[in-house]
């Protein structure tokens, strides 16, 4: 019983390390009677079967995917260092405009959604010395959990953006039906 439980053990050590996600592994990329579509992506035959091959260098794609969340993030929230709104900040400001006694609002903003930026919440560096005695800072993960991070980090801000678009449509409604009903001066004649 005692081999068992340690010949089990042993498989499941090794399975464990045969299949770890993290390891780089070696993939074919030839392709037989190759025809370029883009600079990254080819037709070809590849064992027999027709293929479409797309091939990045990694530093490029995540480089890439990091650009798109941090620009889908600024469309979302606005950028301070350059002075954008964002969605939230329309729809924080149709809210202020909402409530505005000038424009028939009760003068009491009424606001209930925190500003929830989701990038800002990322590496943890671990500060010392380097091979060449420099003080460094150190963030280190694993590439796939990074890329698979901000996929996530992309799904949710494009979620959002959908839900932020909505919401400054309906309160620019809102508004636009409030003003209507203010009835006009003798200035607005």
């Amino acid at each position: 019983m005692k081999n068992f439980i340690l010949s089990l053990s042993f498989l499941v050590v090794l399975a464990s390390c045969s299949s770890n996600p993290h390891k780089a592994e070696k993939v074919e990329t030839k392709i037989d009677n190759k025809s370029e579509i883009t600079s990254d992506t080819a037709i070809g035959i590849k064992e027999g079967n027709l293929v479409v091959q797309r091939k990045v260098e990694m530093n490029e794609e995540v480089r890439r995917l990091q650009n798109e969340v941090f620009e889908l993030e600024d469309r979302v929230y606005g950028n301070r260092k350059y002075g954008s709104l964002g969605l939230y900040g329309v729809l924080r400001q149709c809210k202020i405009d909402l409530s505005d006694p000038k424009q028939g609002g009760d003068g009491k903003v009424k606001w209930t959604e925190p500003l929830d930026r989701i990038t800002d919440k990322e590496d943890e560096w671990k500060i010392g010395l380097d091979e060449k005695n420099k003080l460094v800072g150190l963030s280190e993960e694993f590439l796939k959990d990074r890329i698979e991070r901000f996929r996530g980090y992309k799904k949710i801000l494009m979620q959002r953006q959908d839900e932020y678009e909505e919401k400054v449509q309906i309160c620019k409604a809102e508004l636009k039906s409030q003003k209507s009903k203010i009835p006009p001066t003798t200035t607005d004649l």
